[in-house]
């Protein structure tokens, strides 16, 4: 008589048990070994080796276990995506999930800036895209490879199908906070510095910022250049009778370079001309610019955890979330640095119409 045993398959989880562990600490102790202790370590390889547990190939017993994650943005462009990107890196890191970035060309500088060719190889399991609108083609390819997808900072002037989940700050509430601020001041005129645009194809976040800006003062669009010294354009609009009084920039860095180069003409900020900034990182702290603080990295971690939510198919019905900036003053606008209130997350599903925050 023959007999036949039937061996039970060897998952994360049955190695997890066996050692004693949680499943994520198995994942780090083969794919990042050295974030966990030696002890630990050779207890997992010694359970897996005695189950006979092996990882040729992406394990897809656990929720994520192995999945590879896609991230485009327009990353030599503006630094803020490095710090998007650097939150779901602190998210991913208790995990085996592997992130690749790709670098894409800025929206504002390009004619046709929707993305038609996503950039994610082959292997990839769901991608998130940063900055970049994307066009009905691409919109398409991740439908039919069944490619799970979120954005960020994403908004297209003609919405293509149905909404692809997305990750924004109300760049609209920013315009409003610093608007408010300067007006509160007695500032009533304003320019606002920001990158030219080509296409009108999407809603940048300039445009909403402006908004914001308009419903608390006059505003003079002045166009420059990223790369480029914007002190001559912002001479020529601060001169006459009614001129500007106050500079909001579209970035920090555009924000230090009017600053150093306004203060290299004789010009003293805030006295002459109050400036405001956008973002908020070291180099704001640093020169002691009023700004508008972008909460960034948590940007990149609810992008990721929509993301690993519809990849595990464990995800709830919430196709946007909306972070909310806040003003931080300092010395640019003639006040002593504040400690701004937390902002809330808001966040909008299919299937609930009013905003709720959380």
């Amino acid at each position: 008589m023959k007999y036949f045993l039937r061996m039970s398959k060897v998952t994360i989880y049955t190695v997890a048990e066996k050692a004693g562990v949680s499943i994520s600490t198995v994942s780090l102790a083969i794919n990042a070994p050295h974030r966990v202790s030696d002890a630990t370590r050779a207890r997992v390889v010694a359970a897996a080796g005695a189950l006979g547990y092996r990882t040729g190939g992406r394990d897809r017993t656990g929720p994520t276990a192995g999945t590879r994650v896609a991230v485009a943005a327009p990353f030599s462009s503006y630094a803020t995506y490095f710090r998007r990107f650097s939150g779901m890196l602190v998210r991913a890191r208790e995990t085996a999930i592997d992130l690749t970035a790709h670098d894409l060309d800025s929206a504002a500088s390009a004619a046709a800036p929707l993305l038609d060719a996503l950039p994610a190889r082959r292997g990839i399991d769901g991608l998130i895209v940063m900055g970049v609108p994307l066009g009905s083609a691409a919109l398409r390819a991740s439908r039919e490879a069944a490619l799970p997808l979120v954005l960020i900072d994403v908004l297209r002037a003609r919405p293509v199908g149905d909404d692809v989940p997305v990750v924004l700050v109300d760049d609209e509430e920013g315009g409003r906070l610093a608007g408010a601020h300067l007006s509160e001041r007695g500032h009533e005129r304003v320019l606002f510095l920001g990158e030219p645009q080509r296409s009108e194809d999407y809603i940048s976040a300039g445009m909403l910022r402006i908004r914001g800006l308009s419903e608390h003062v006059d505003v003079e669009v002045v166009r420059c250049d990223p790369a480029a010294d914007p002190t001559p354009v912002l001479l020529d609009a601060l001169r006459g009778s009614r001129a500007p009084t106050a500079i909001v920039a579209n970035h920090d860095e555009f924000a230090a370079r009017a600053y150093r180069g306004l203060s290299a003409r004789g010009l003293s900020v805030p006295d002459d001309v109050a400036i405001v900034g956008y973002d908020d990182g070291p180099l704001a702290a640093g020169m002691g610019l009023t700004t508008i603080r972008q909460p960034l990295e948590e940007t990149g971690r609810a992008a990721l955890d929509l993301l690993l939510g519809a990849i595990a198919g464990t995800g709830a019905a919430v196709r946007r979330v909306d972070l909310v900036p806040s003003l931080v003053v300092r010395e640019s606008t003639g006040g002593r640095e504040a400690t701004p209130h937390e902002p809330h997350t808001l966040k909008r599903n299919s299937t609930t119409s009013p905003s709720t925050i959380v």
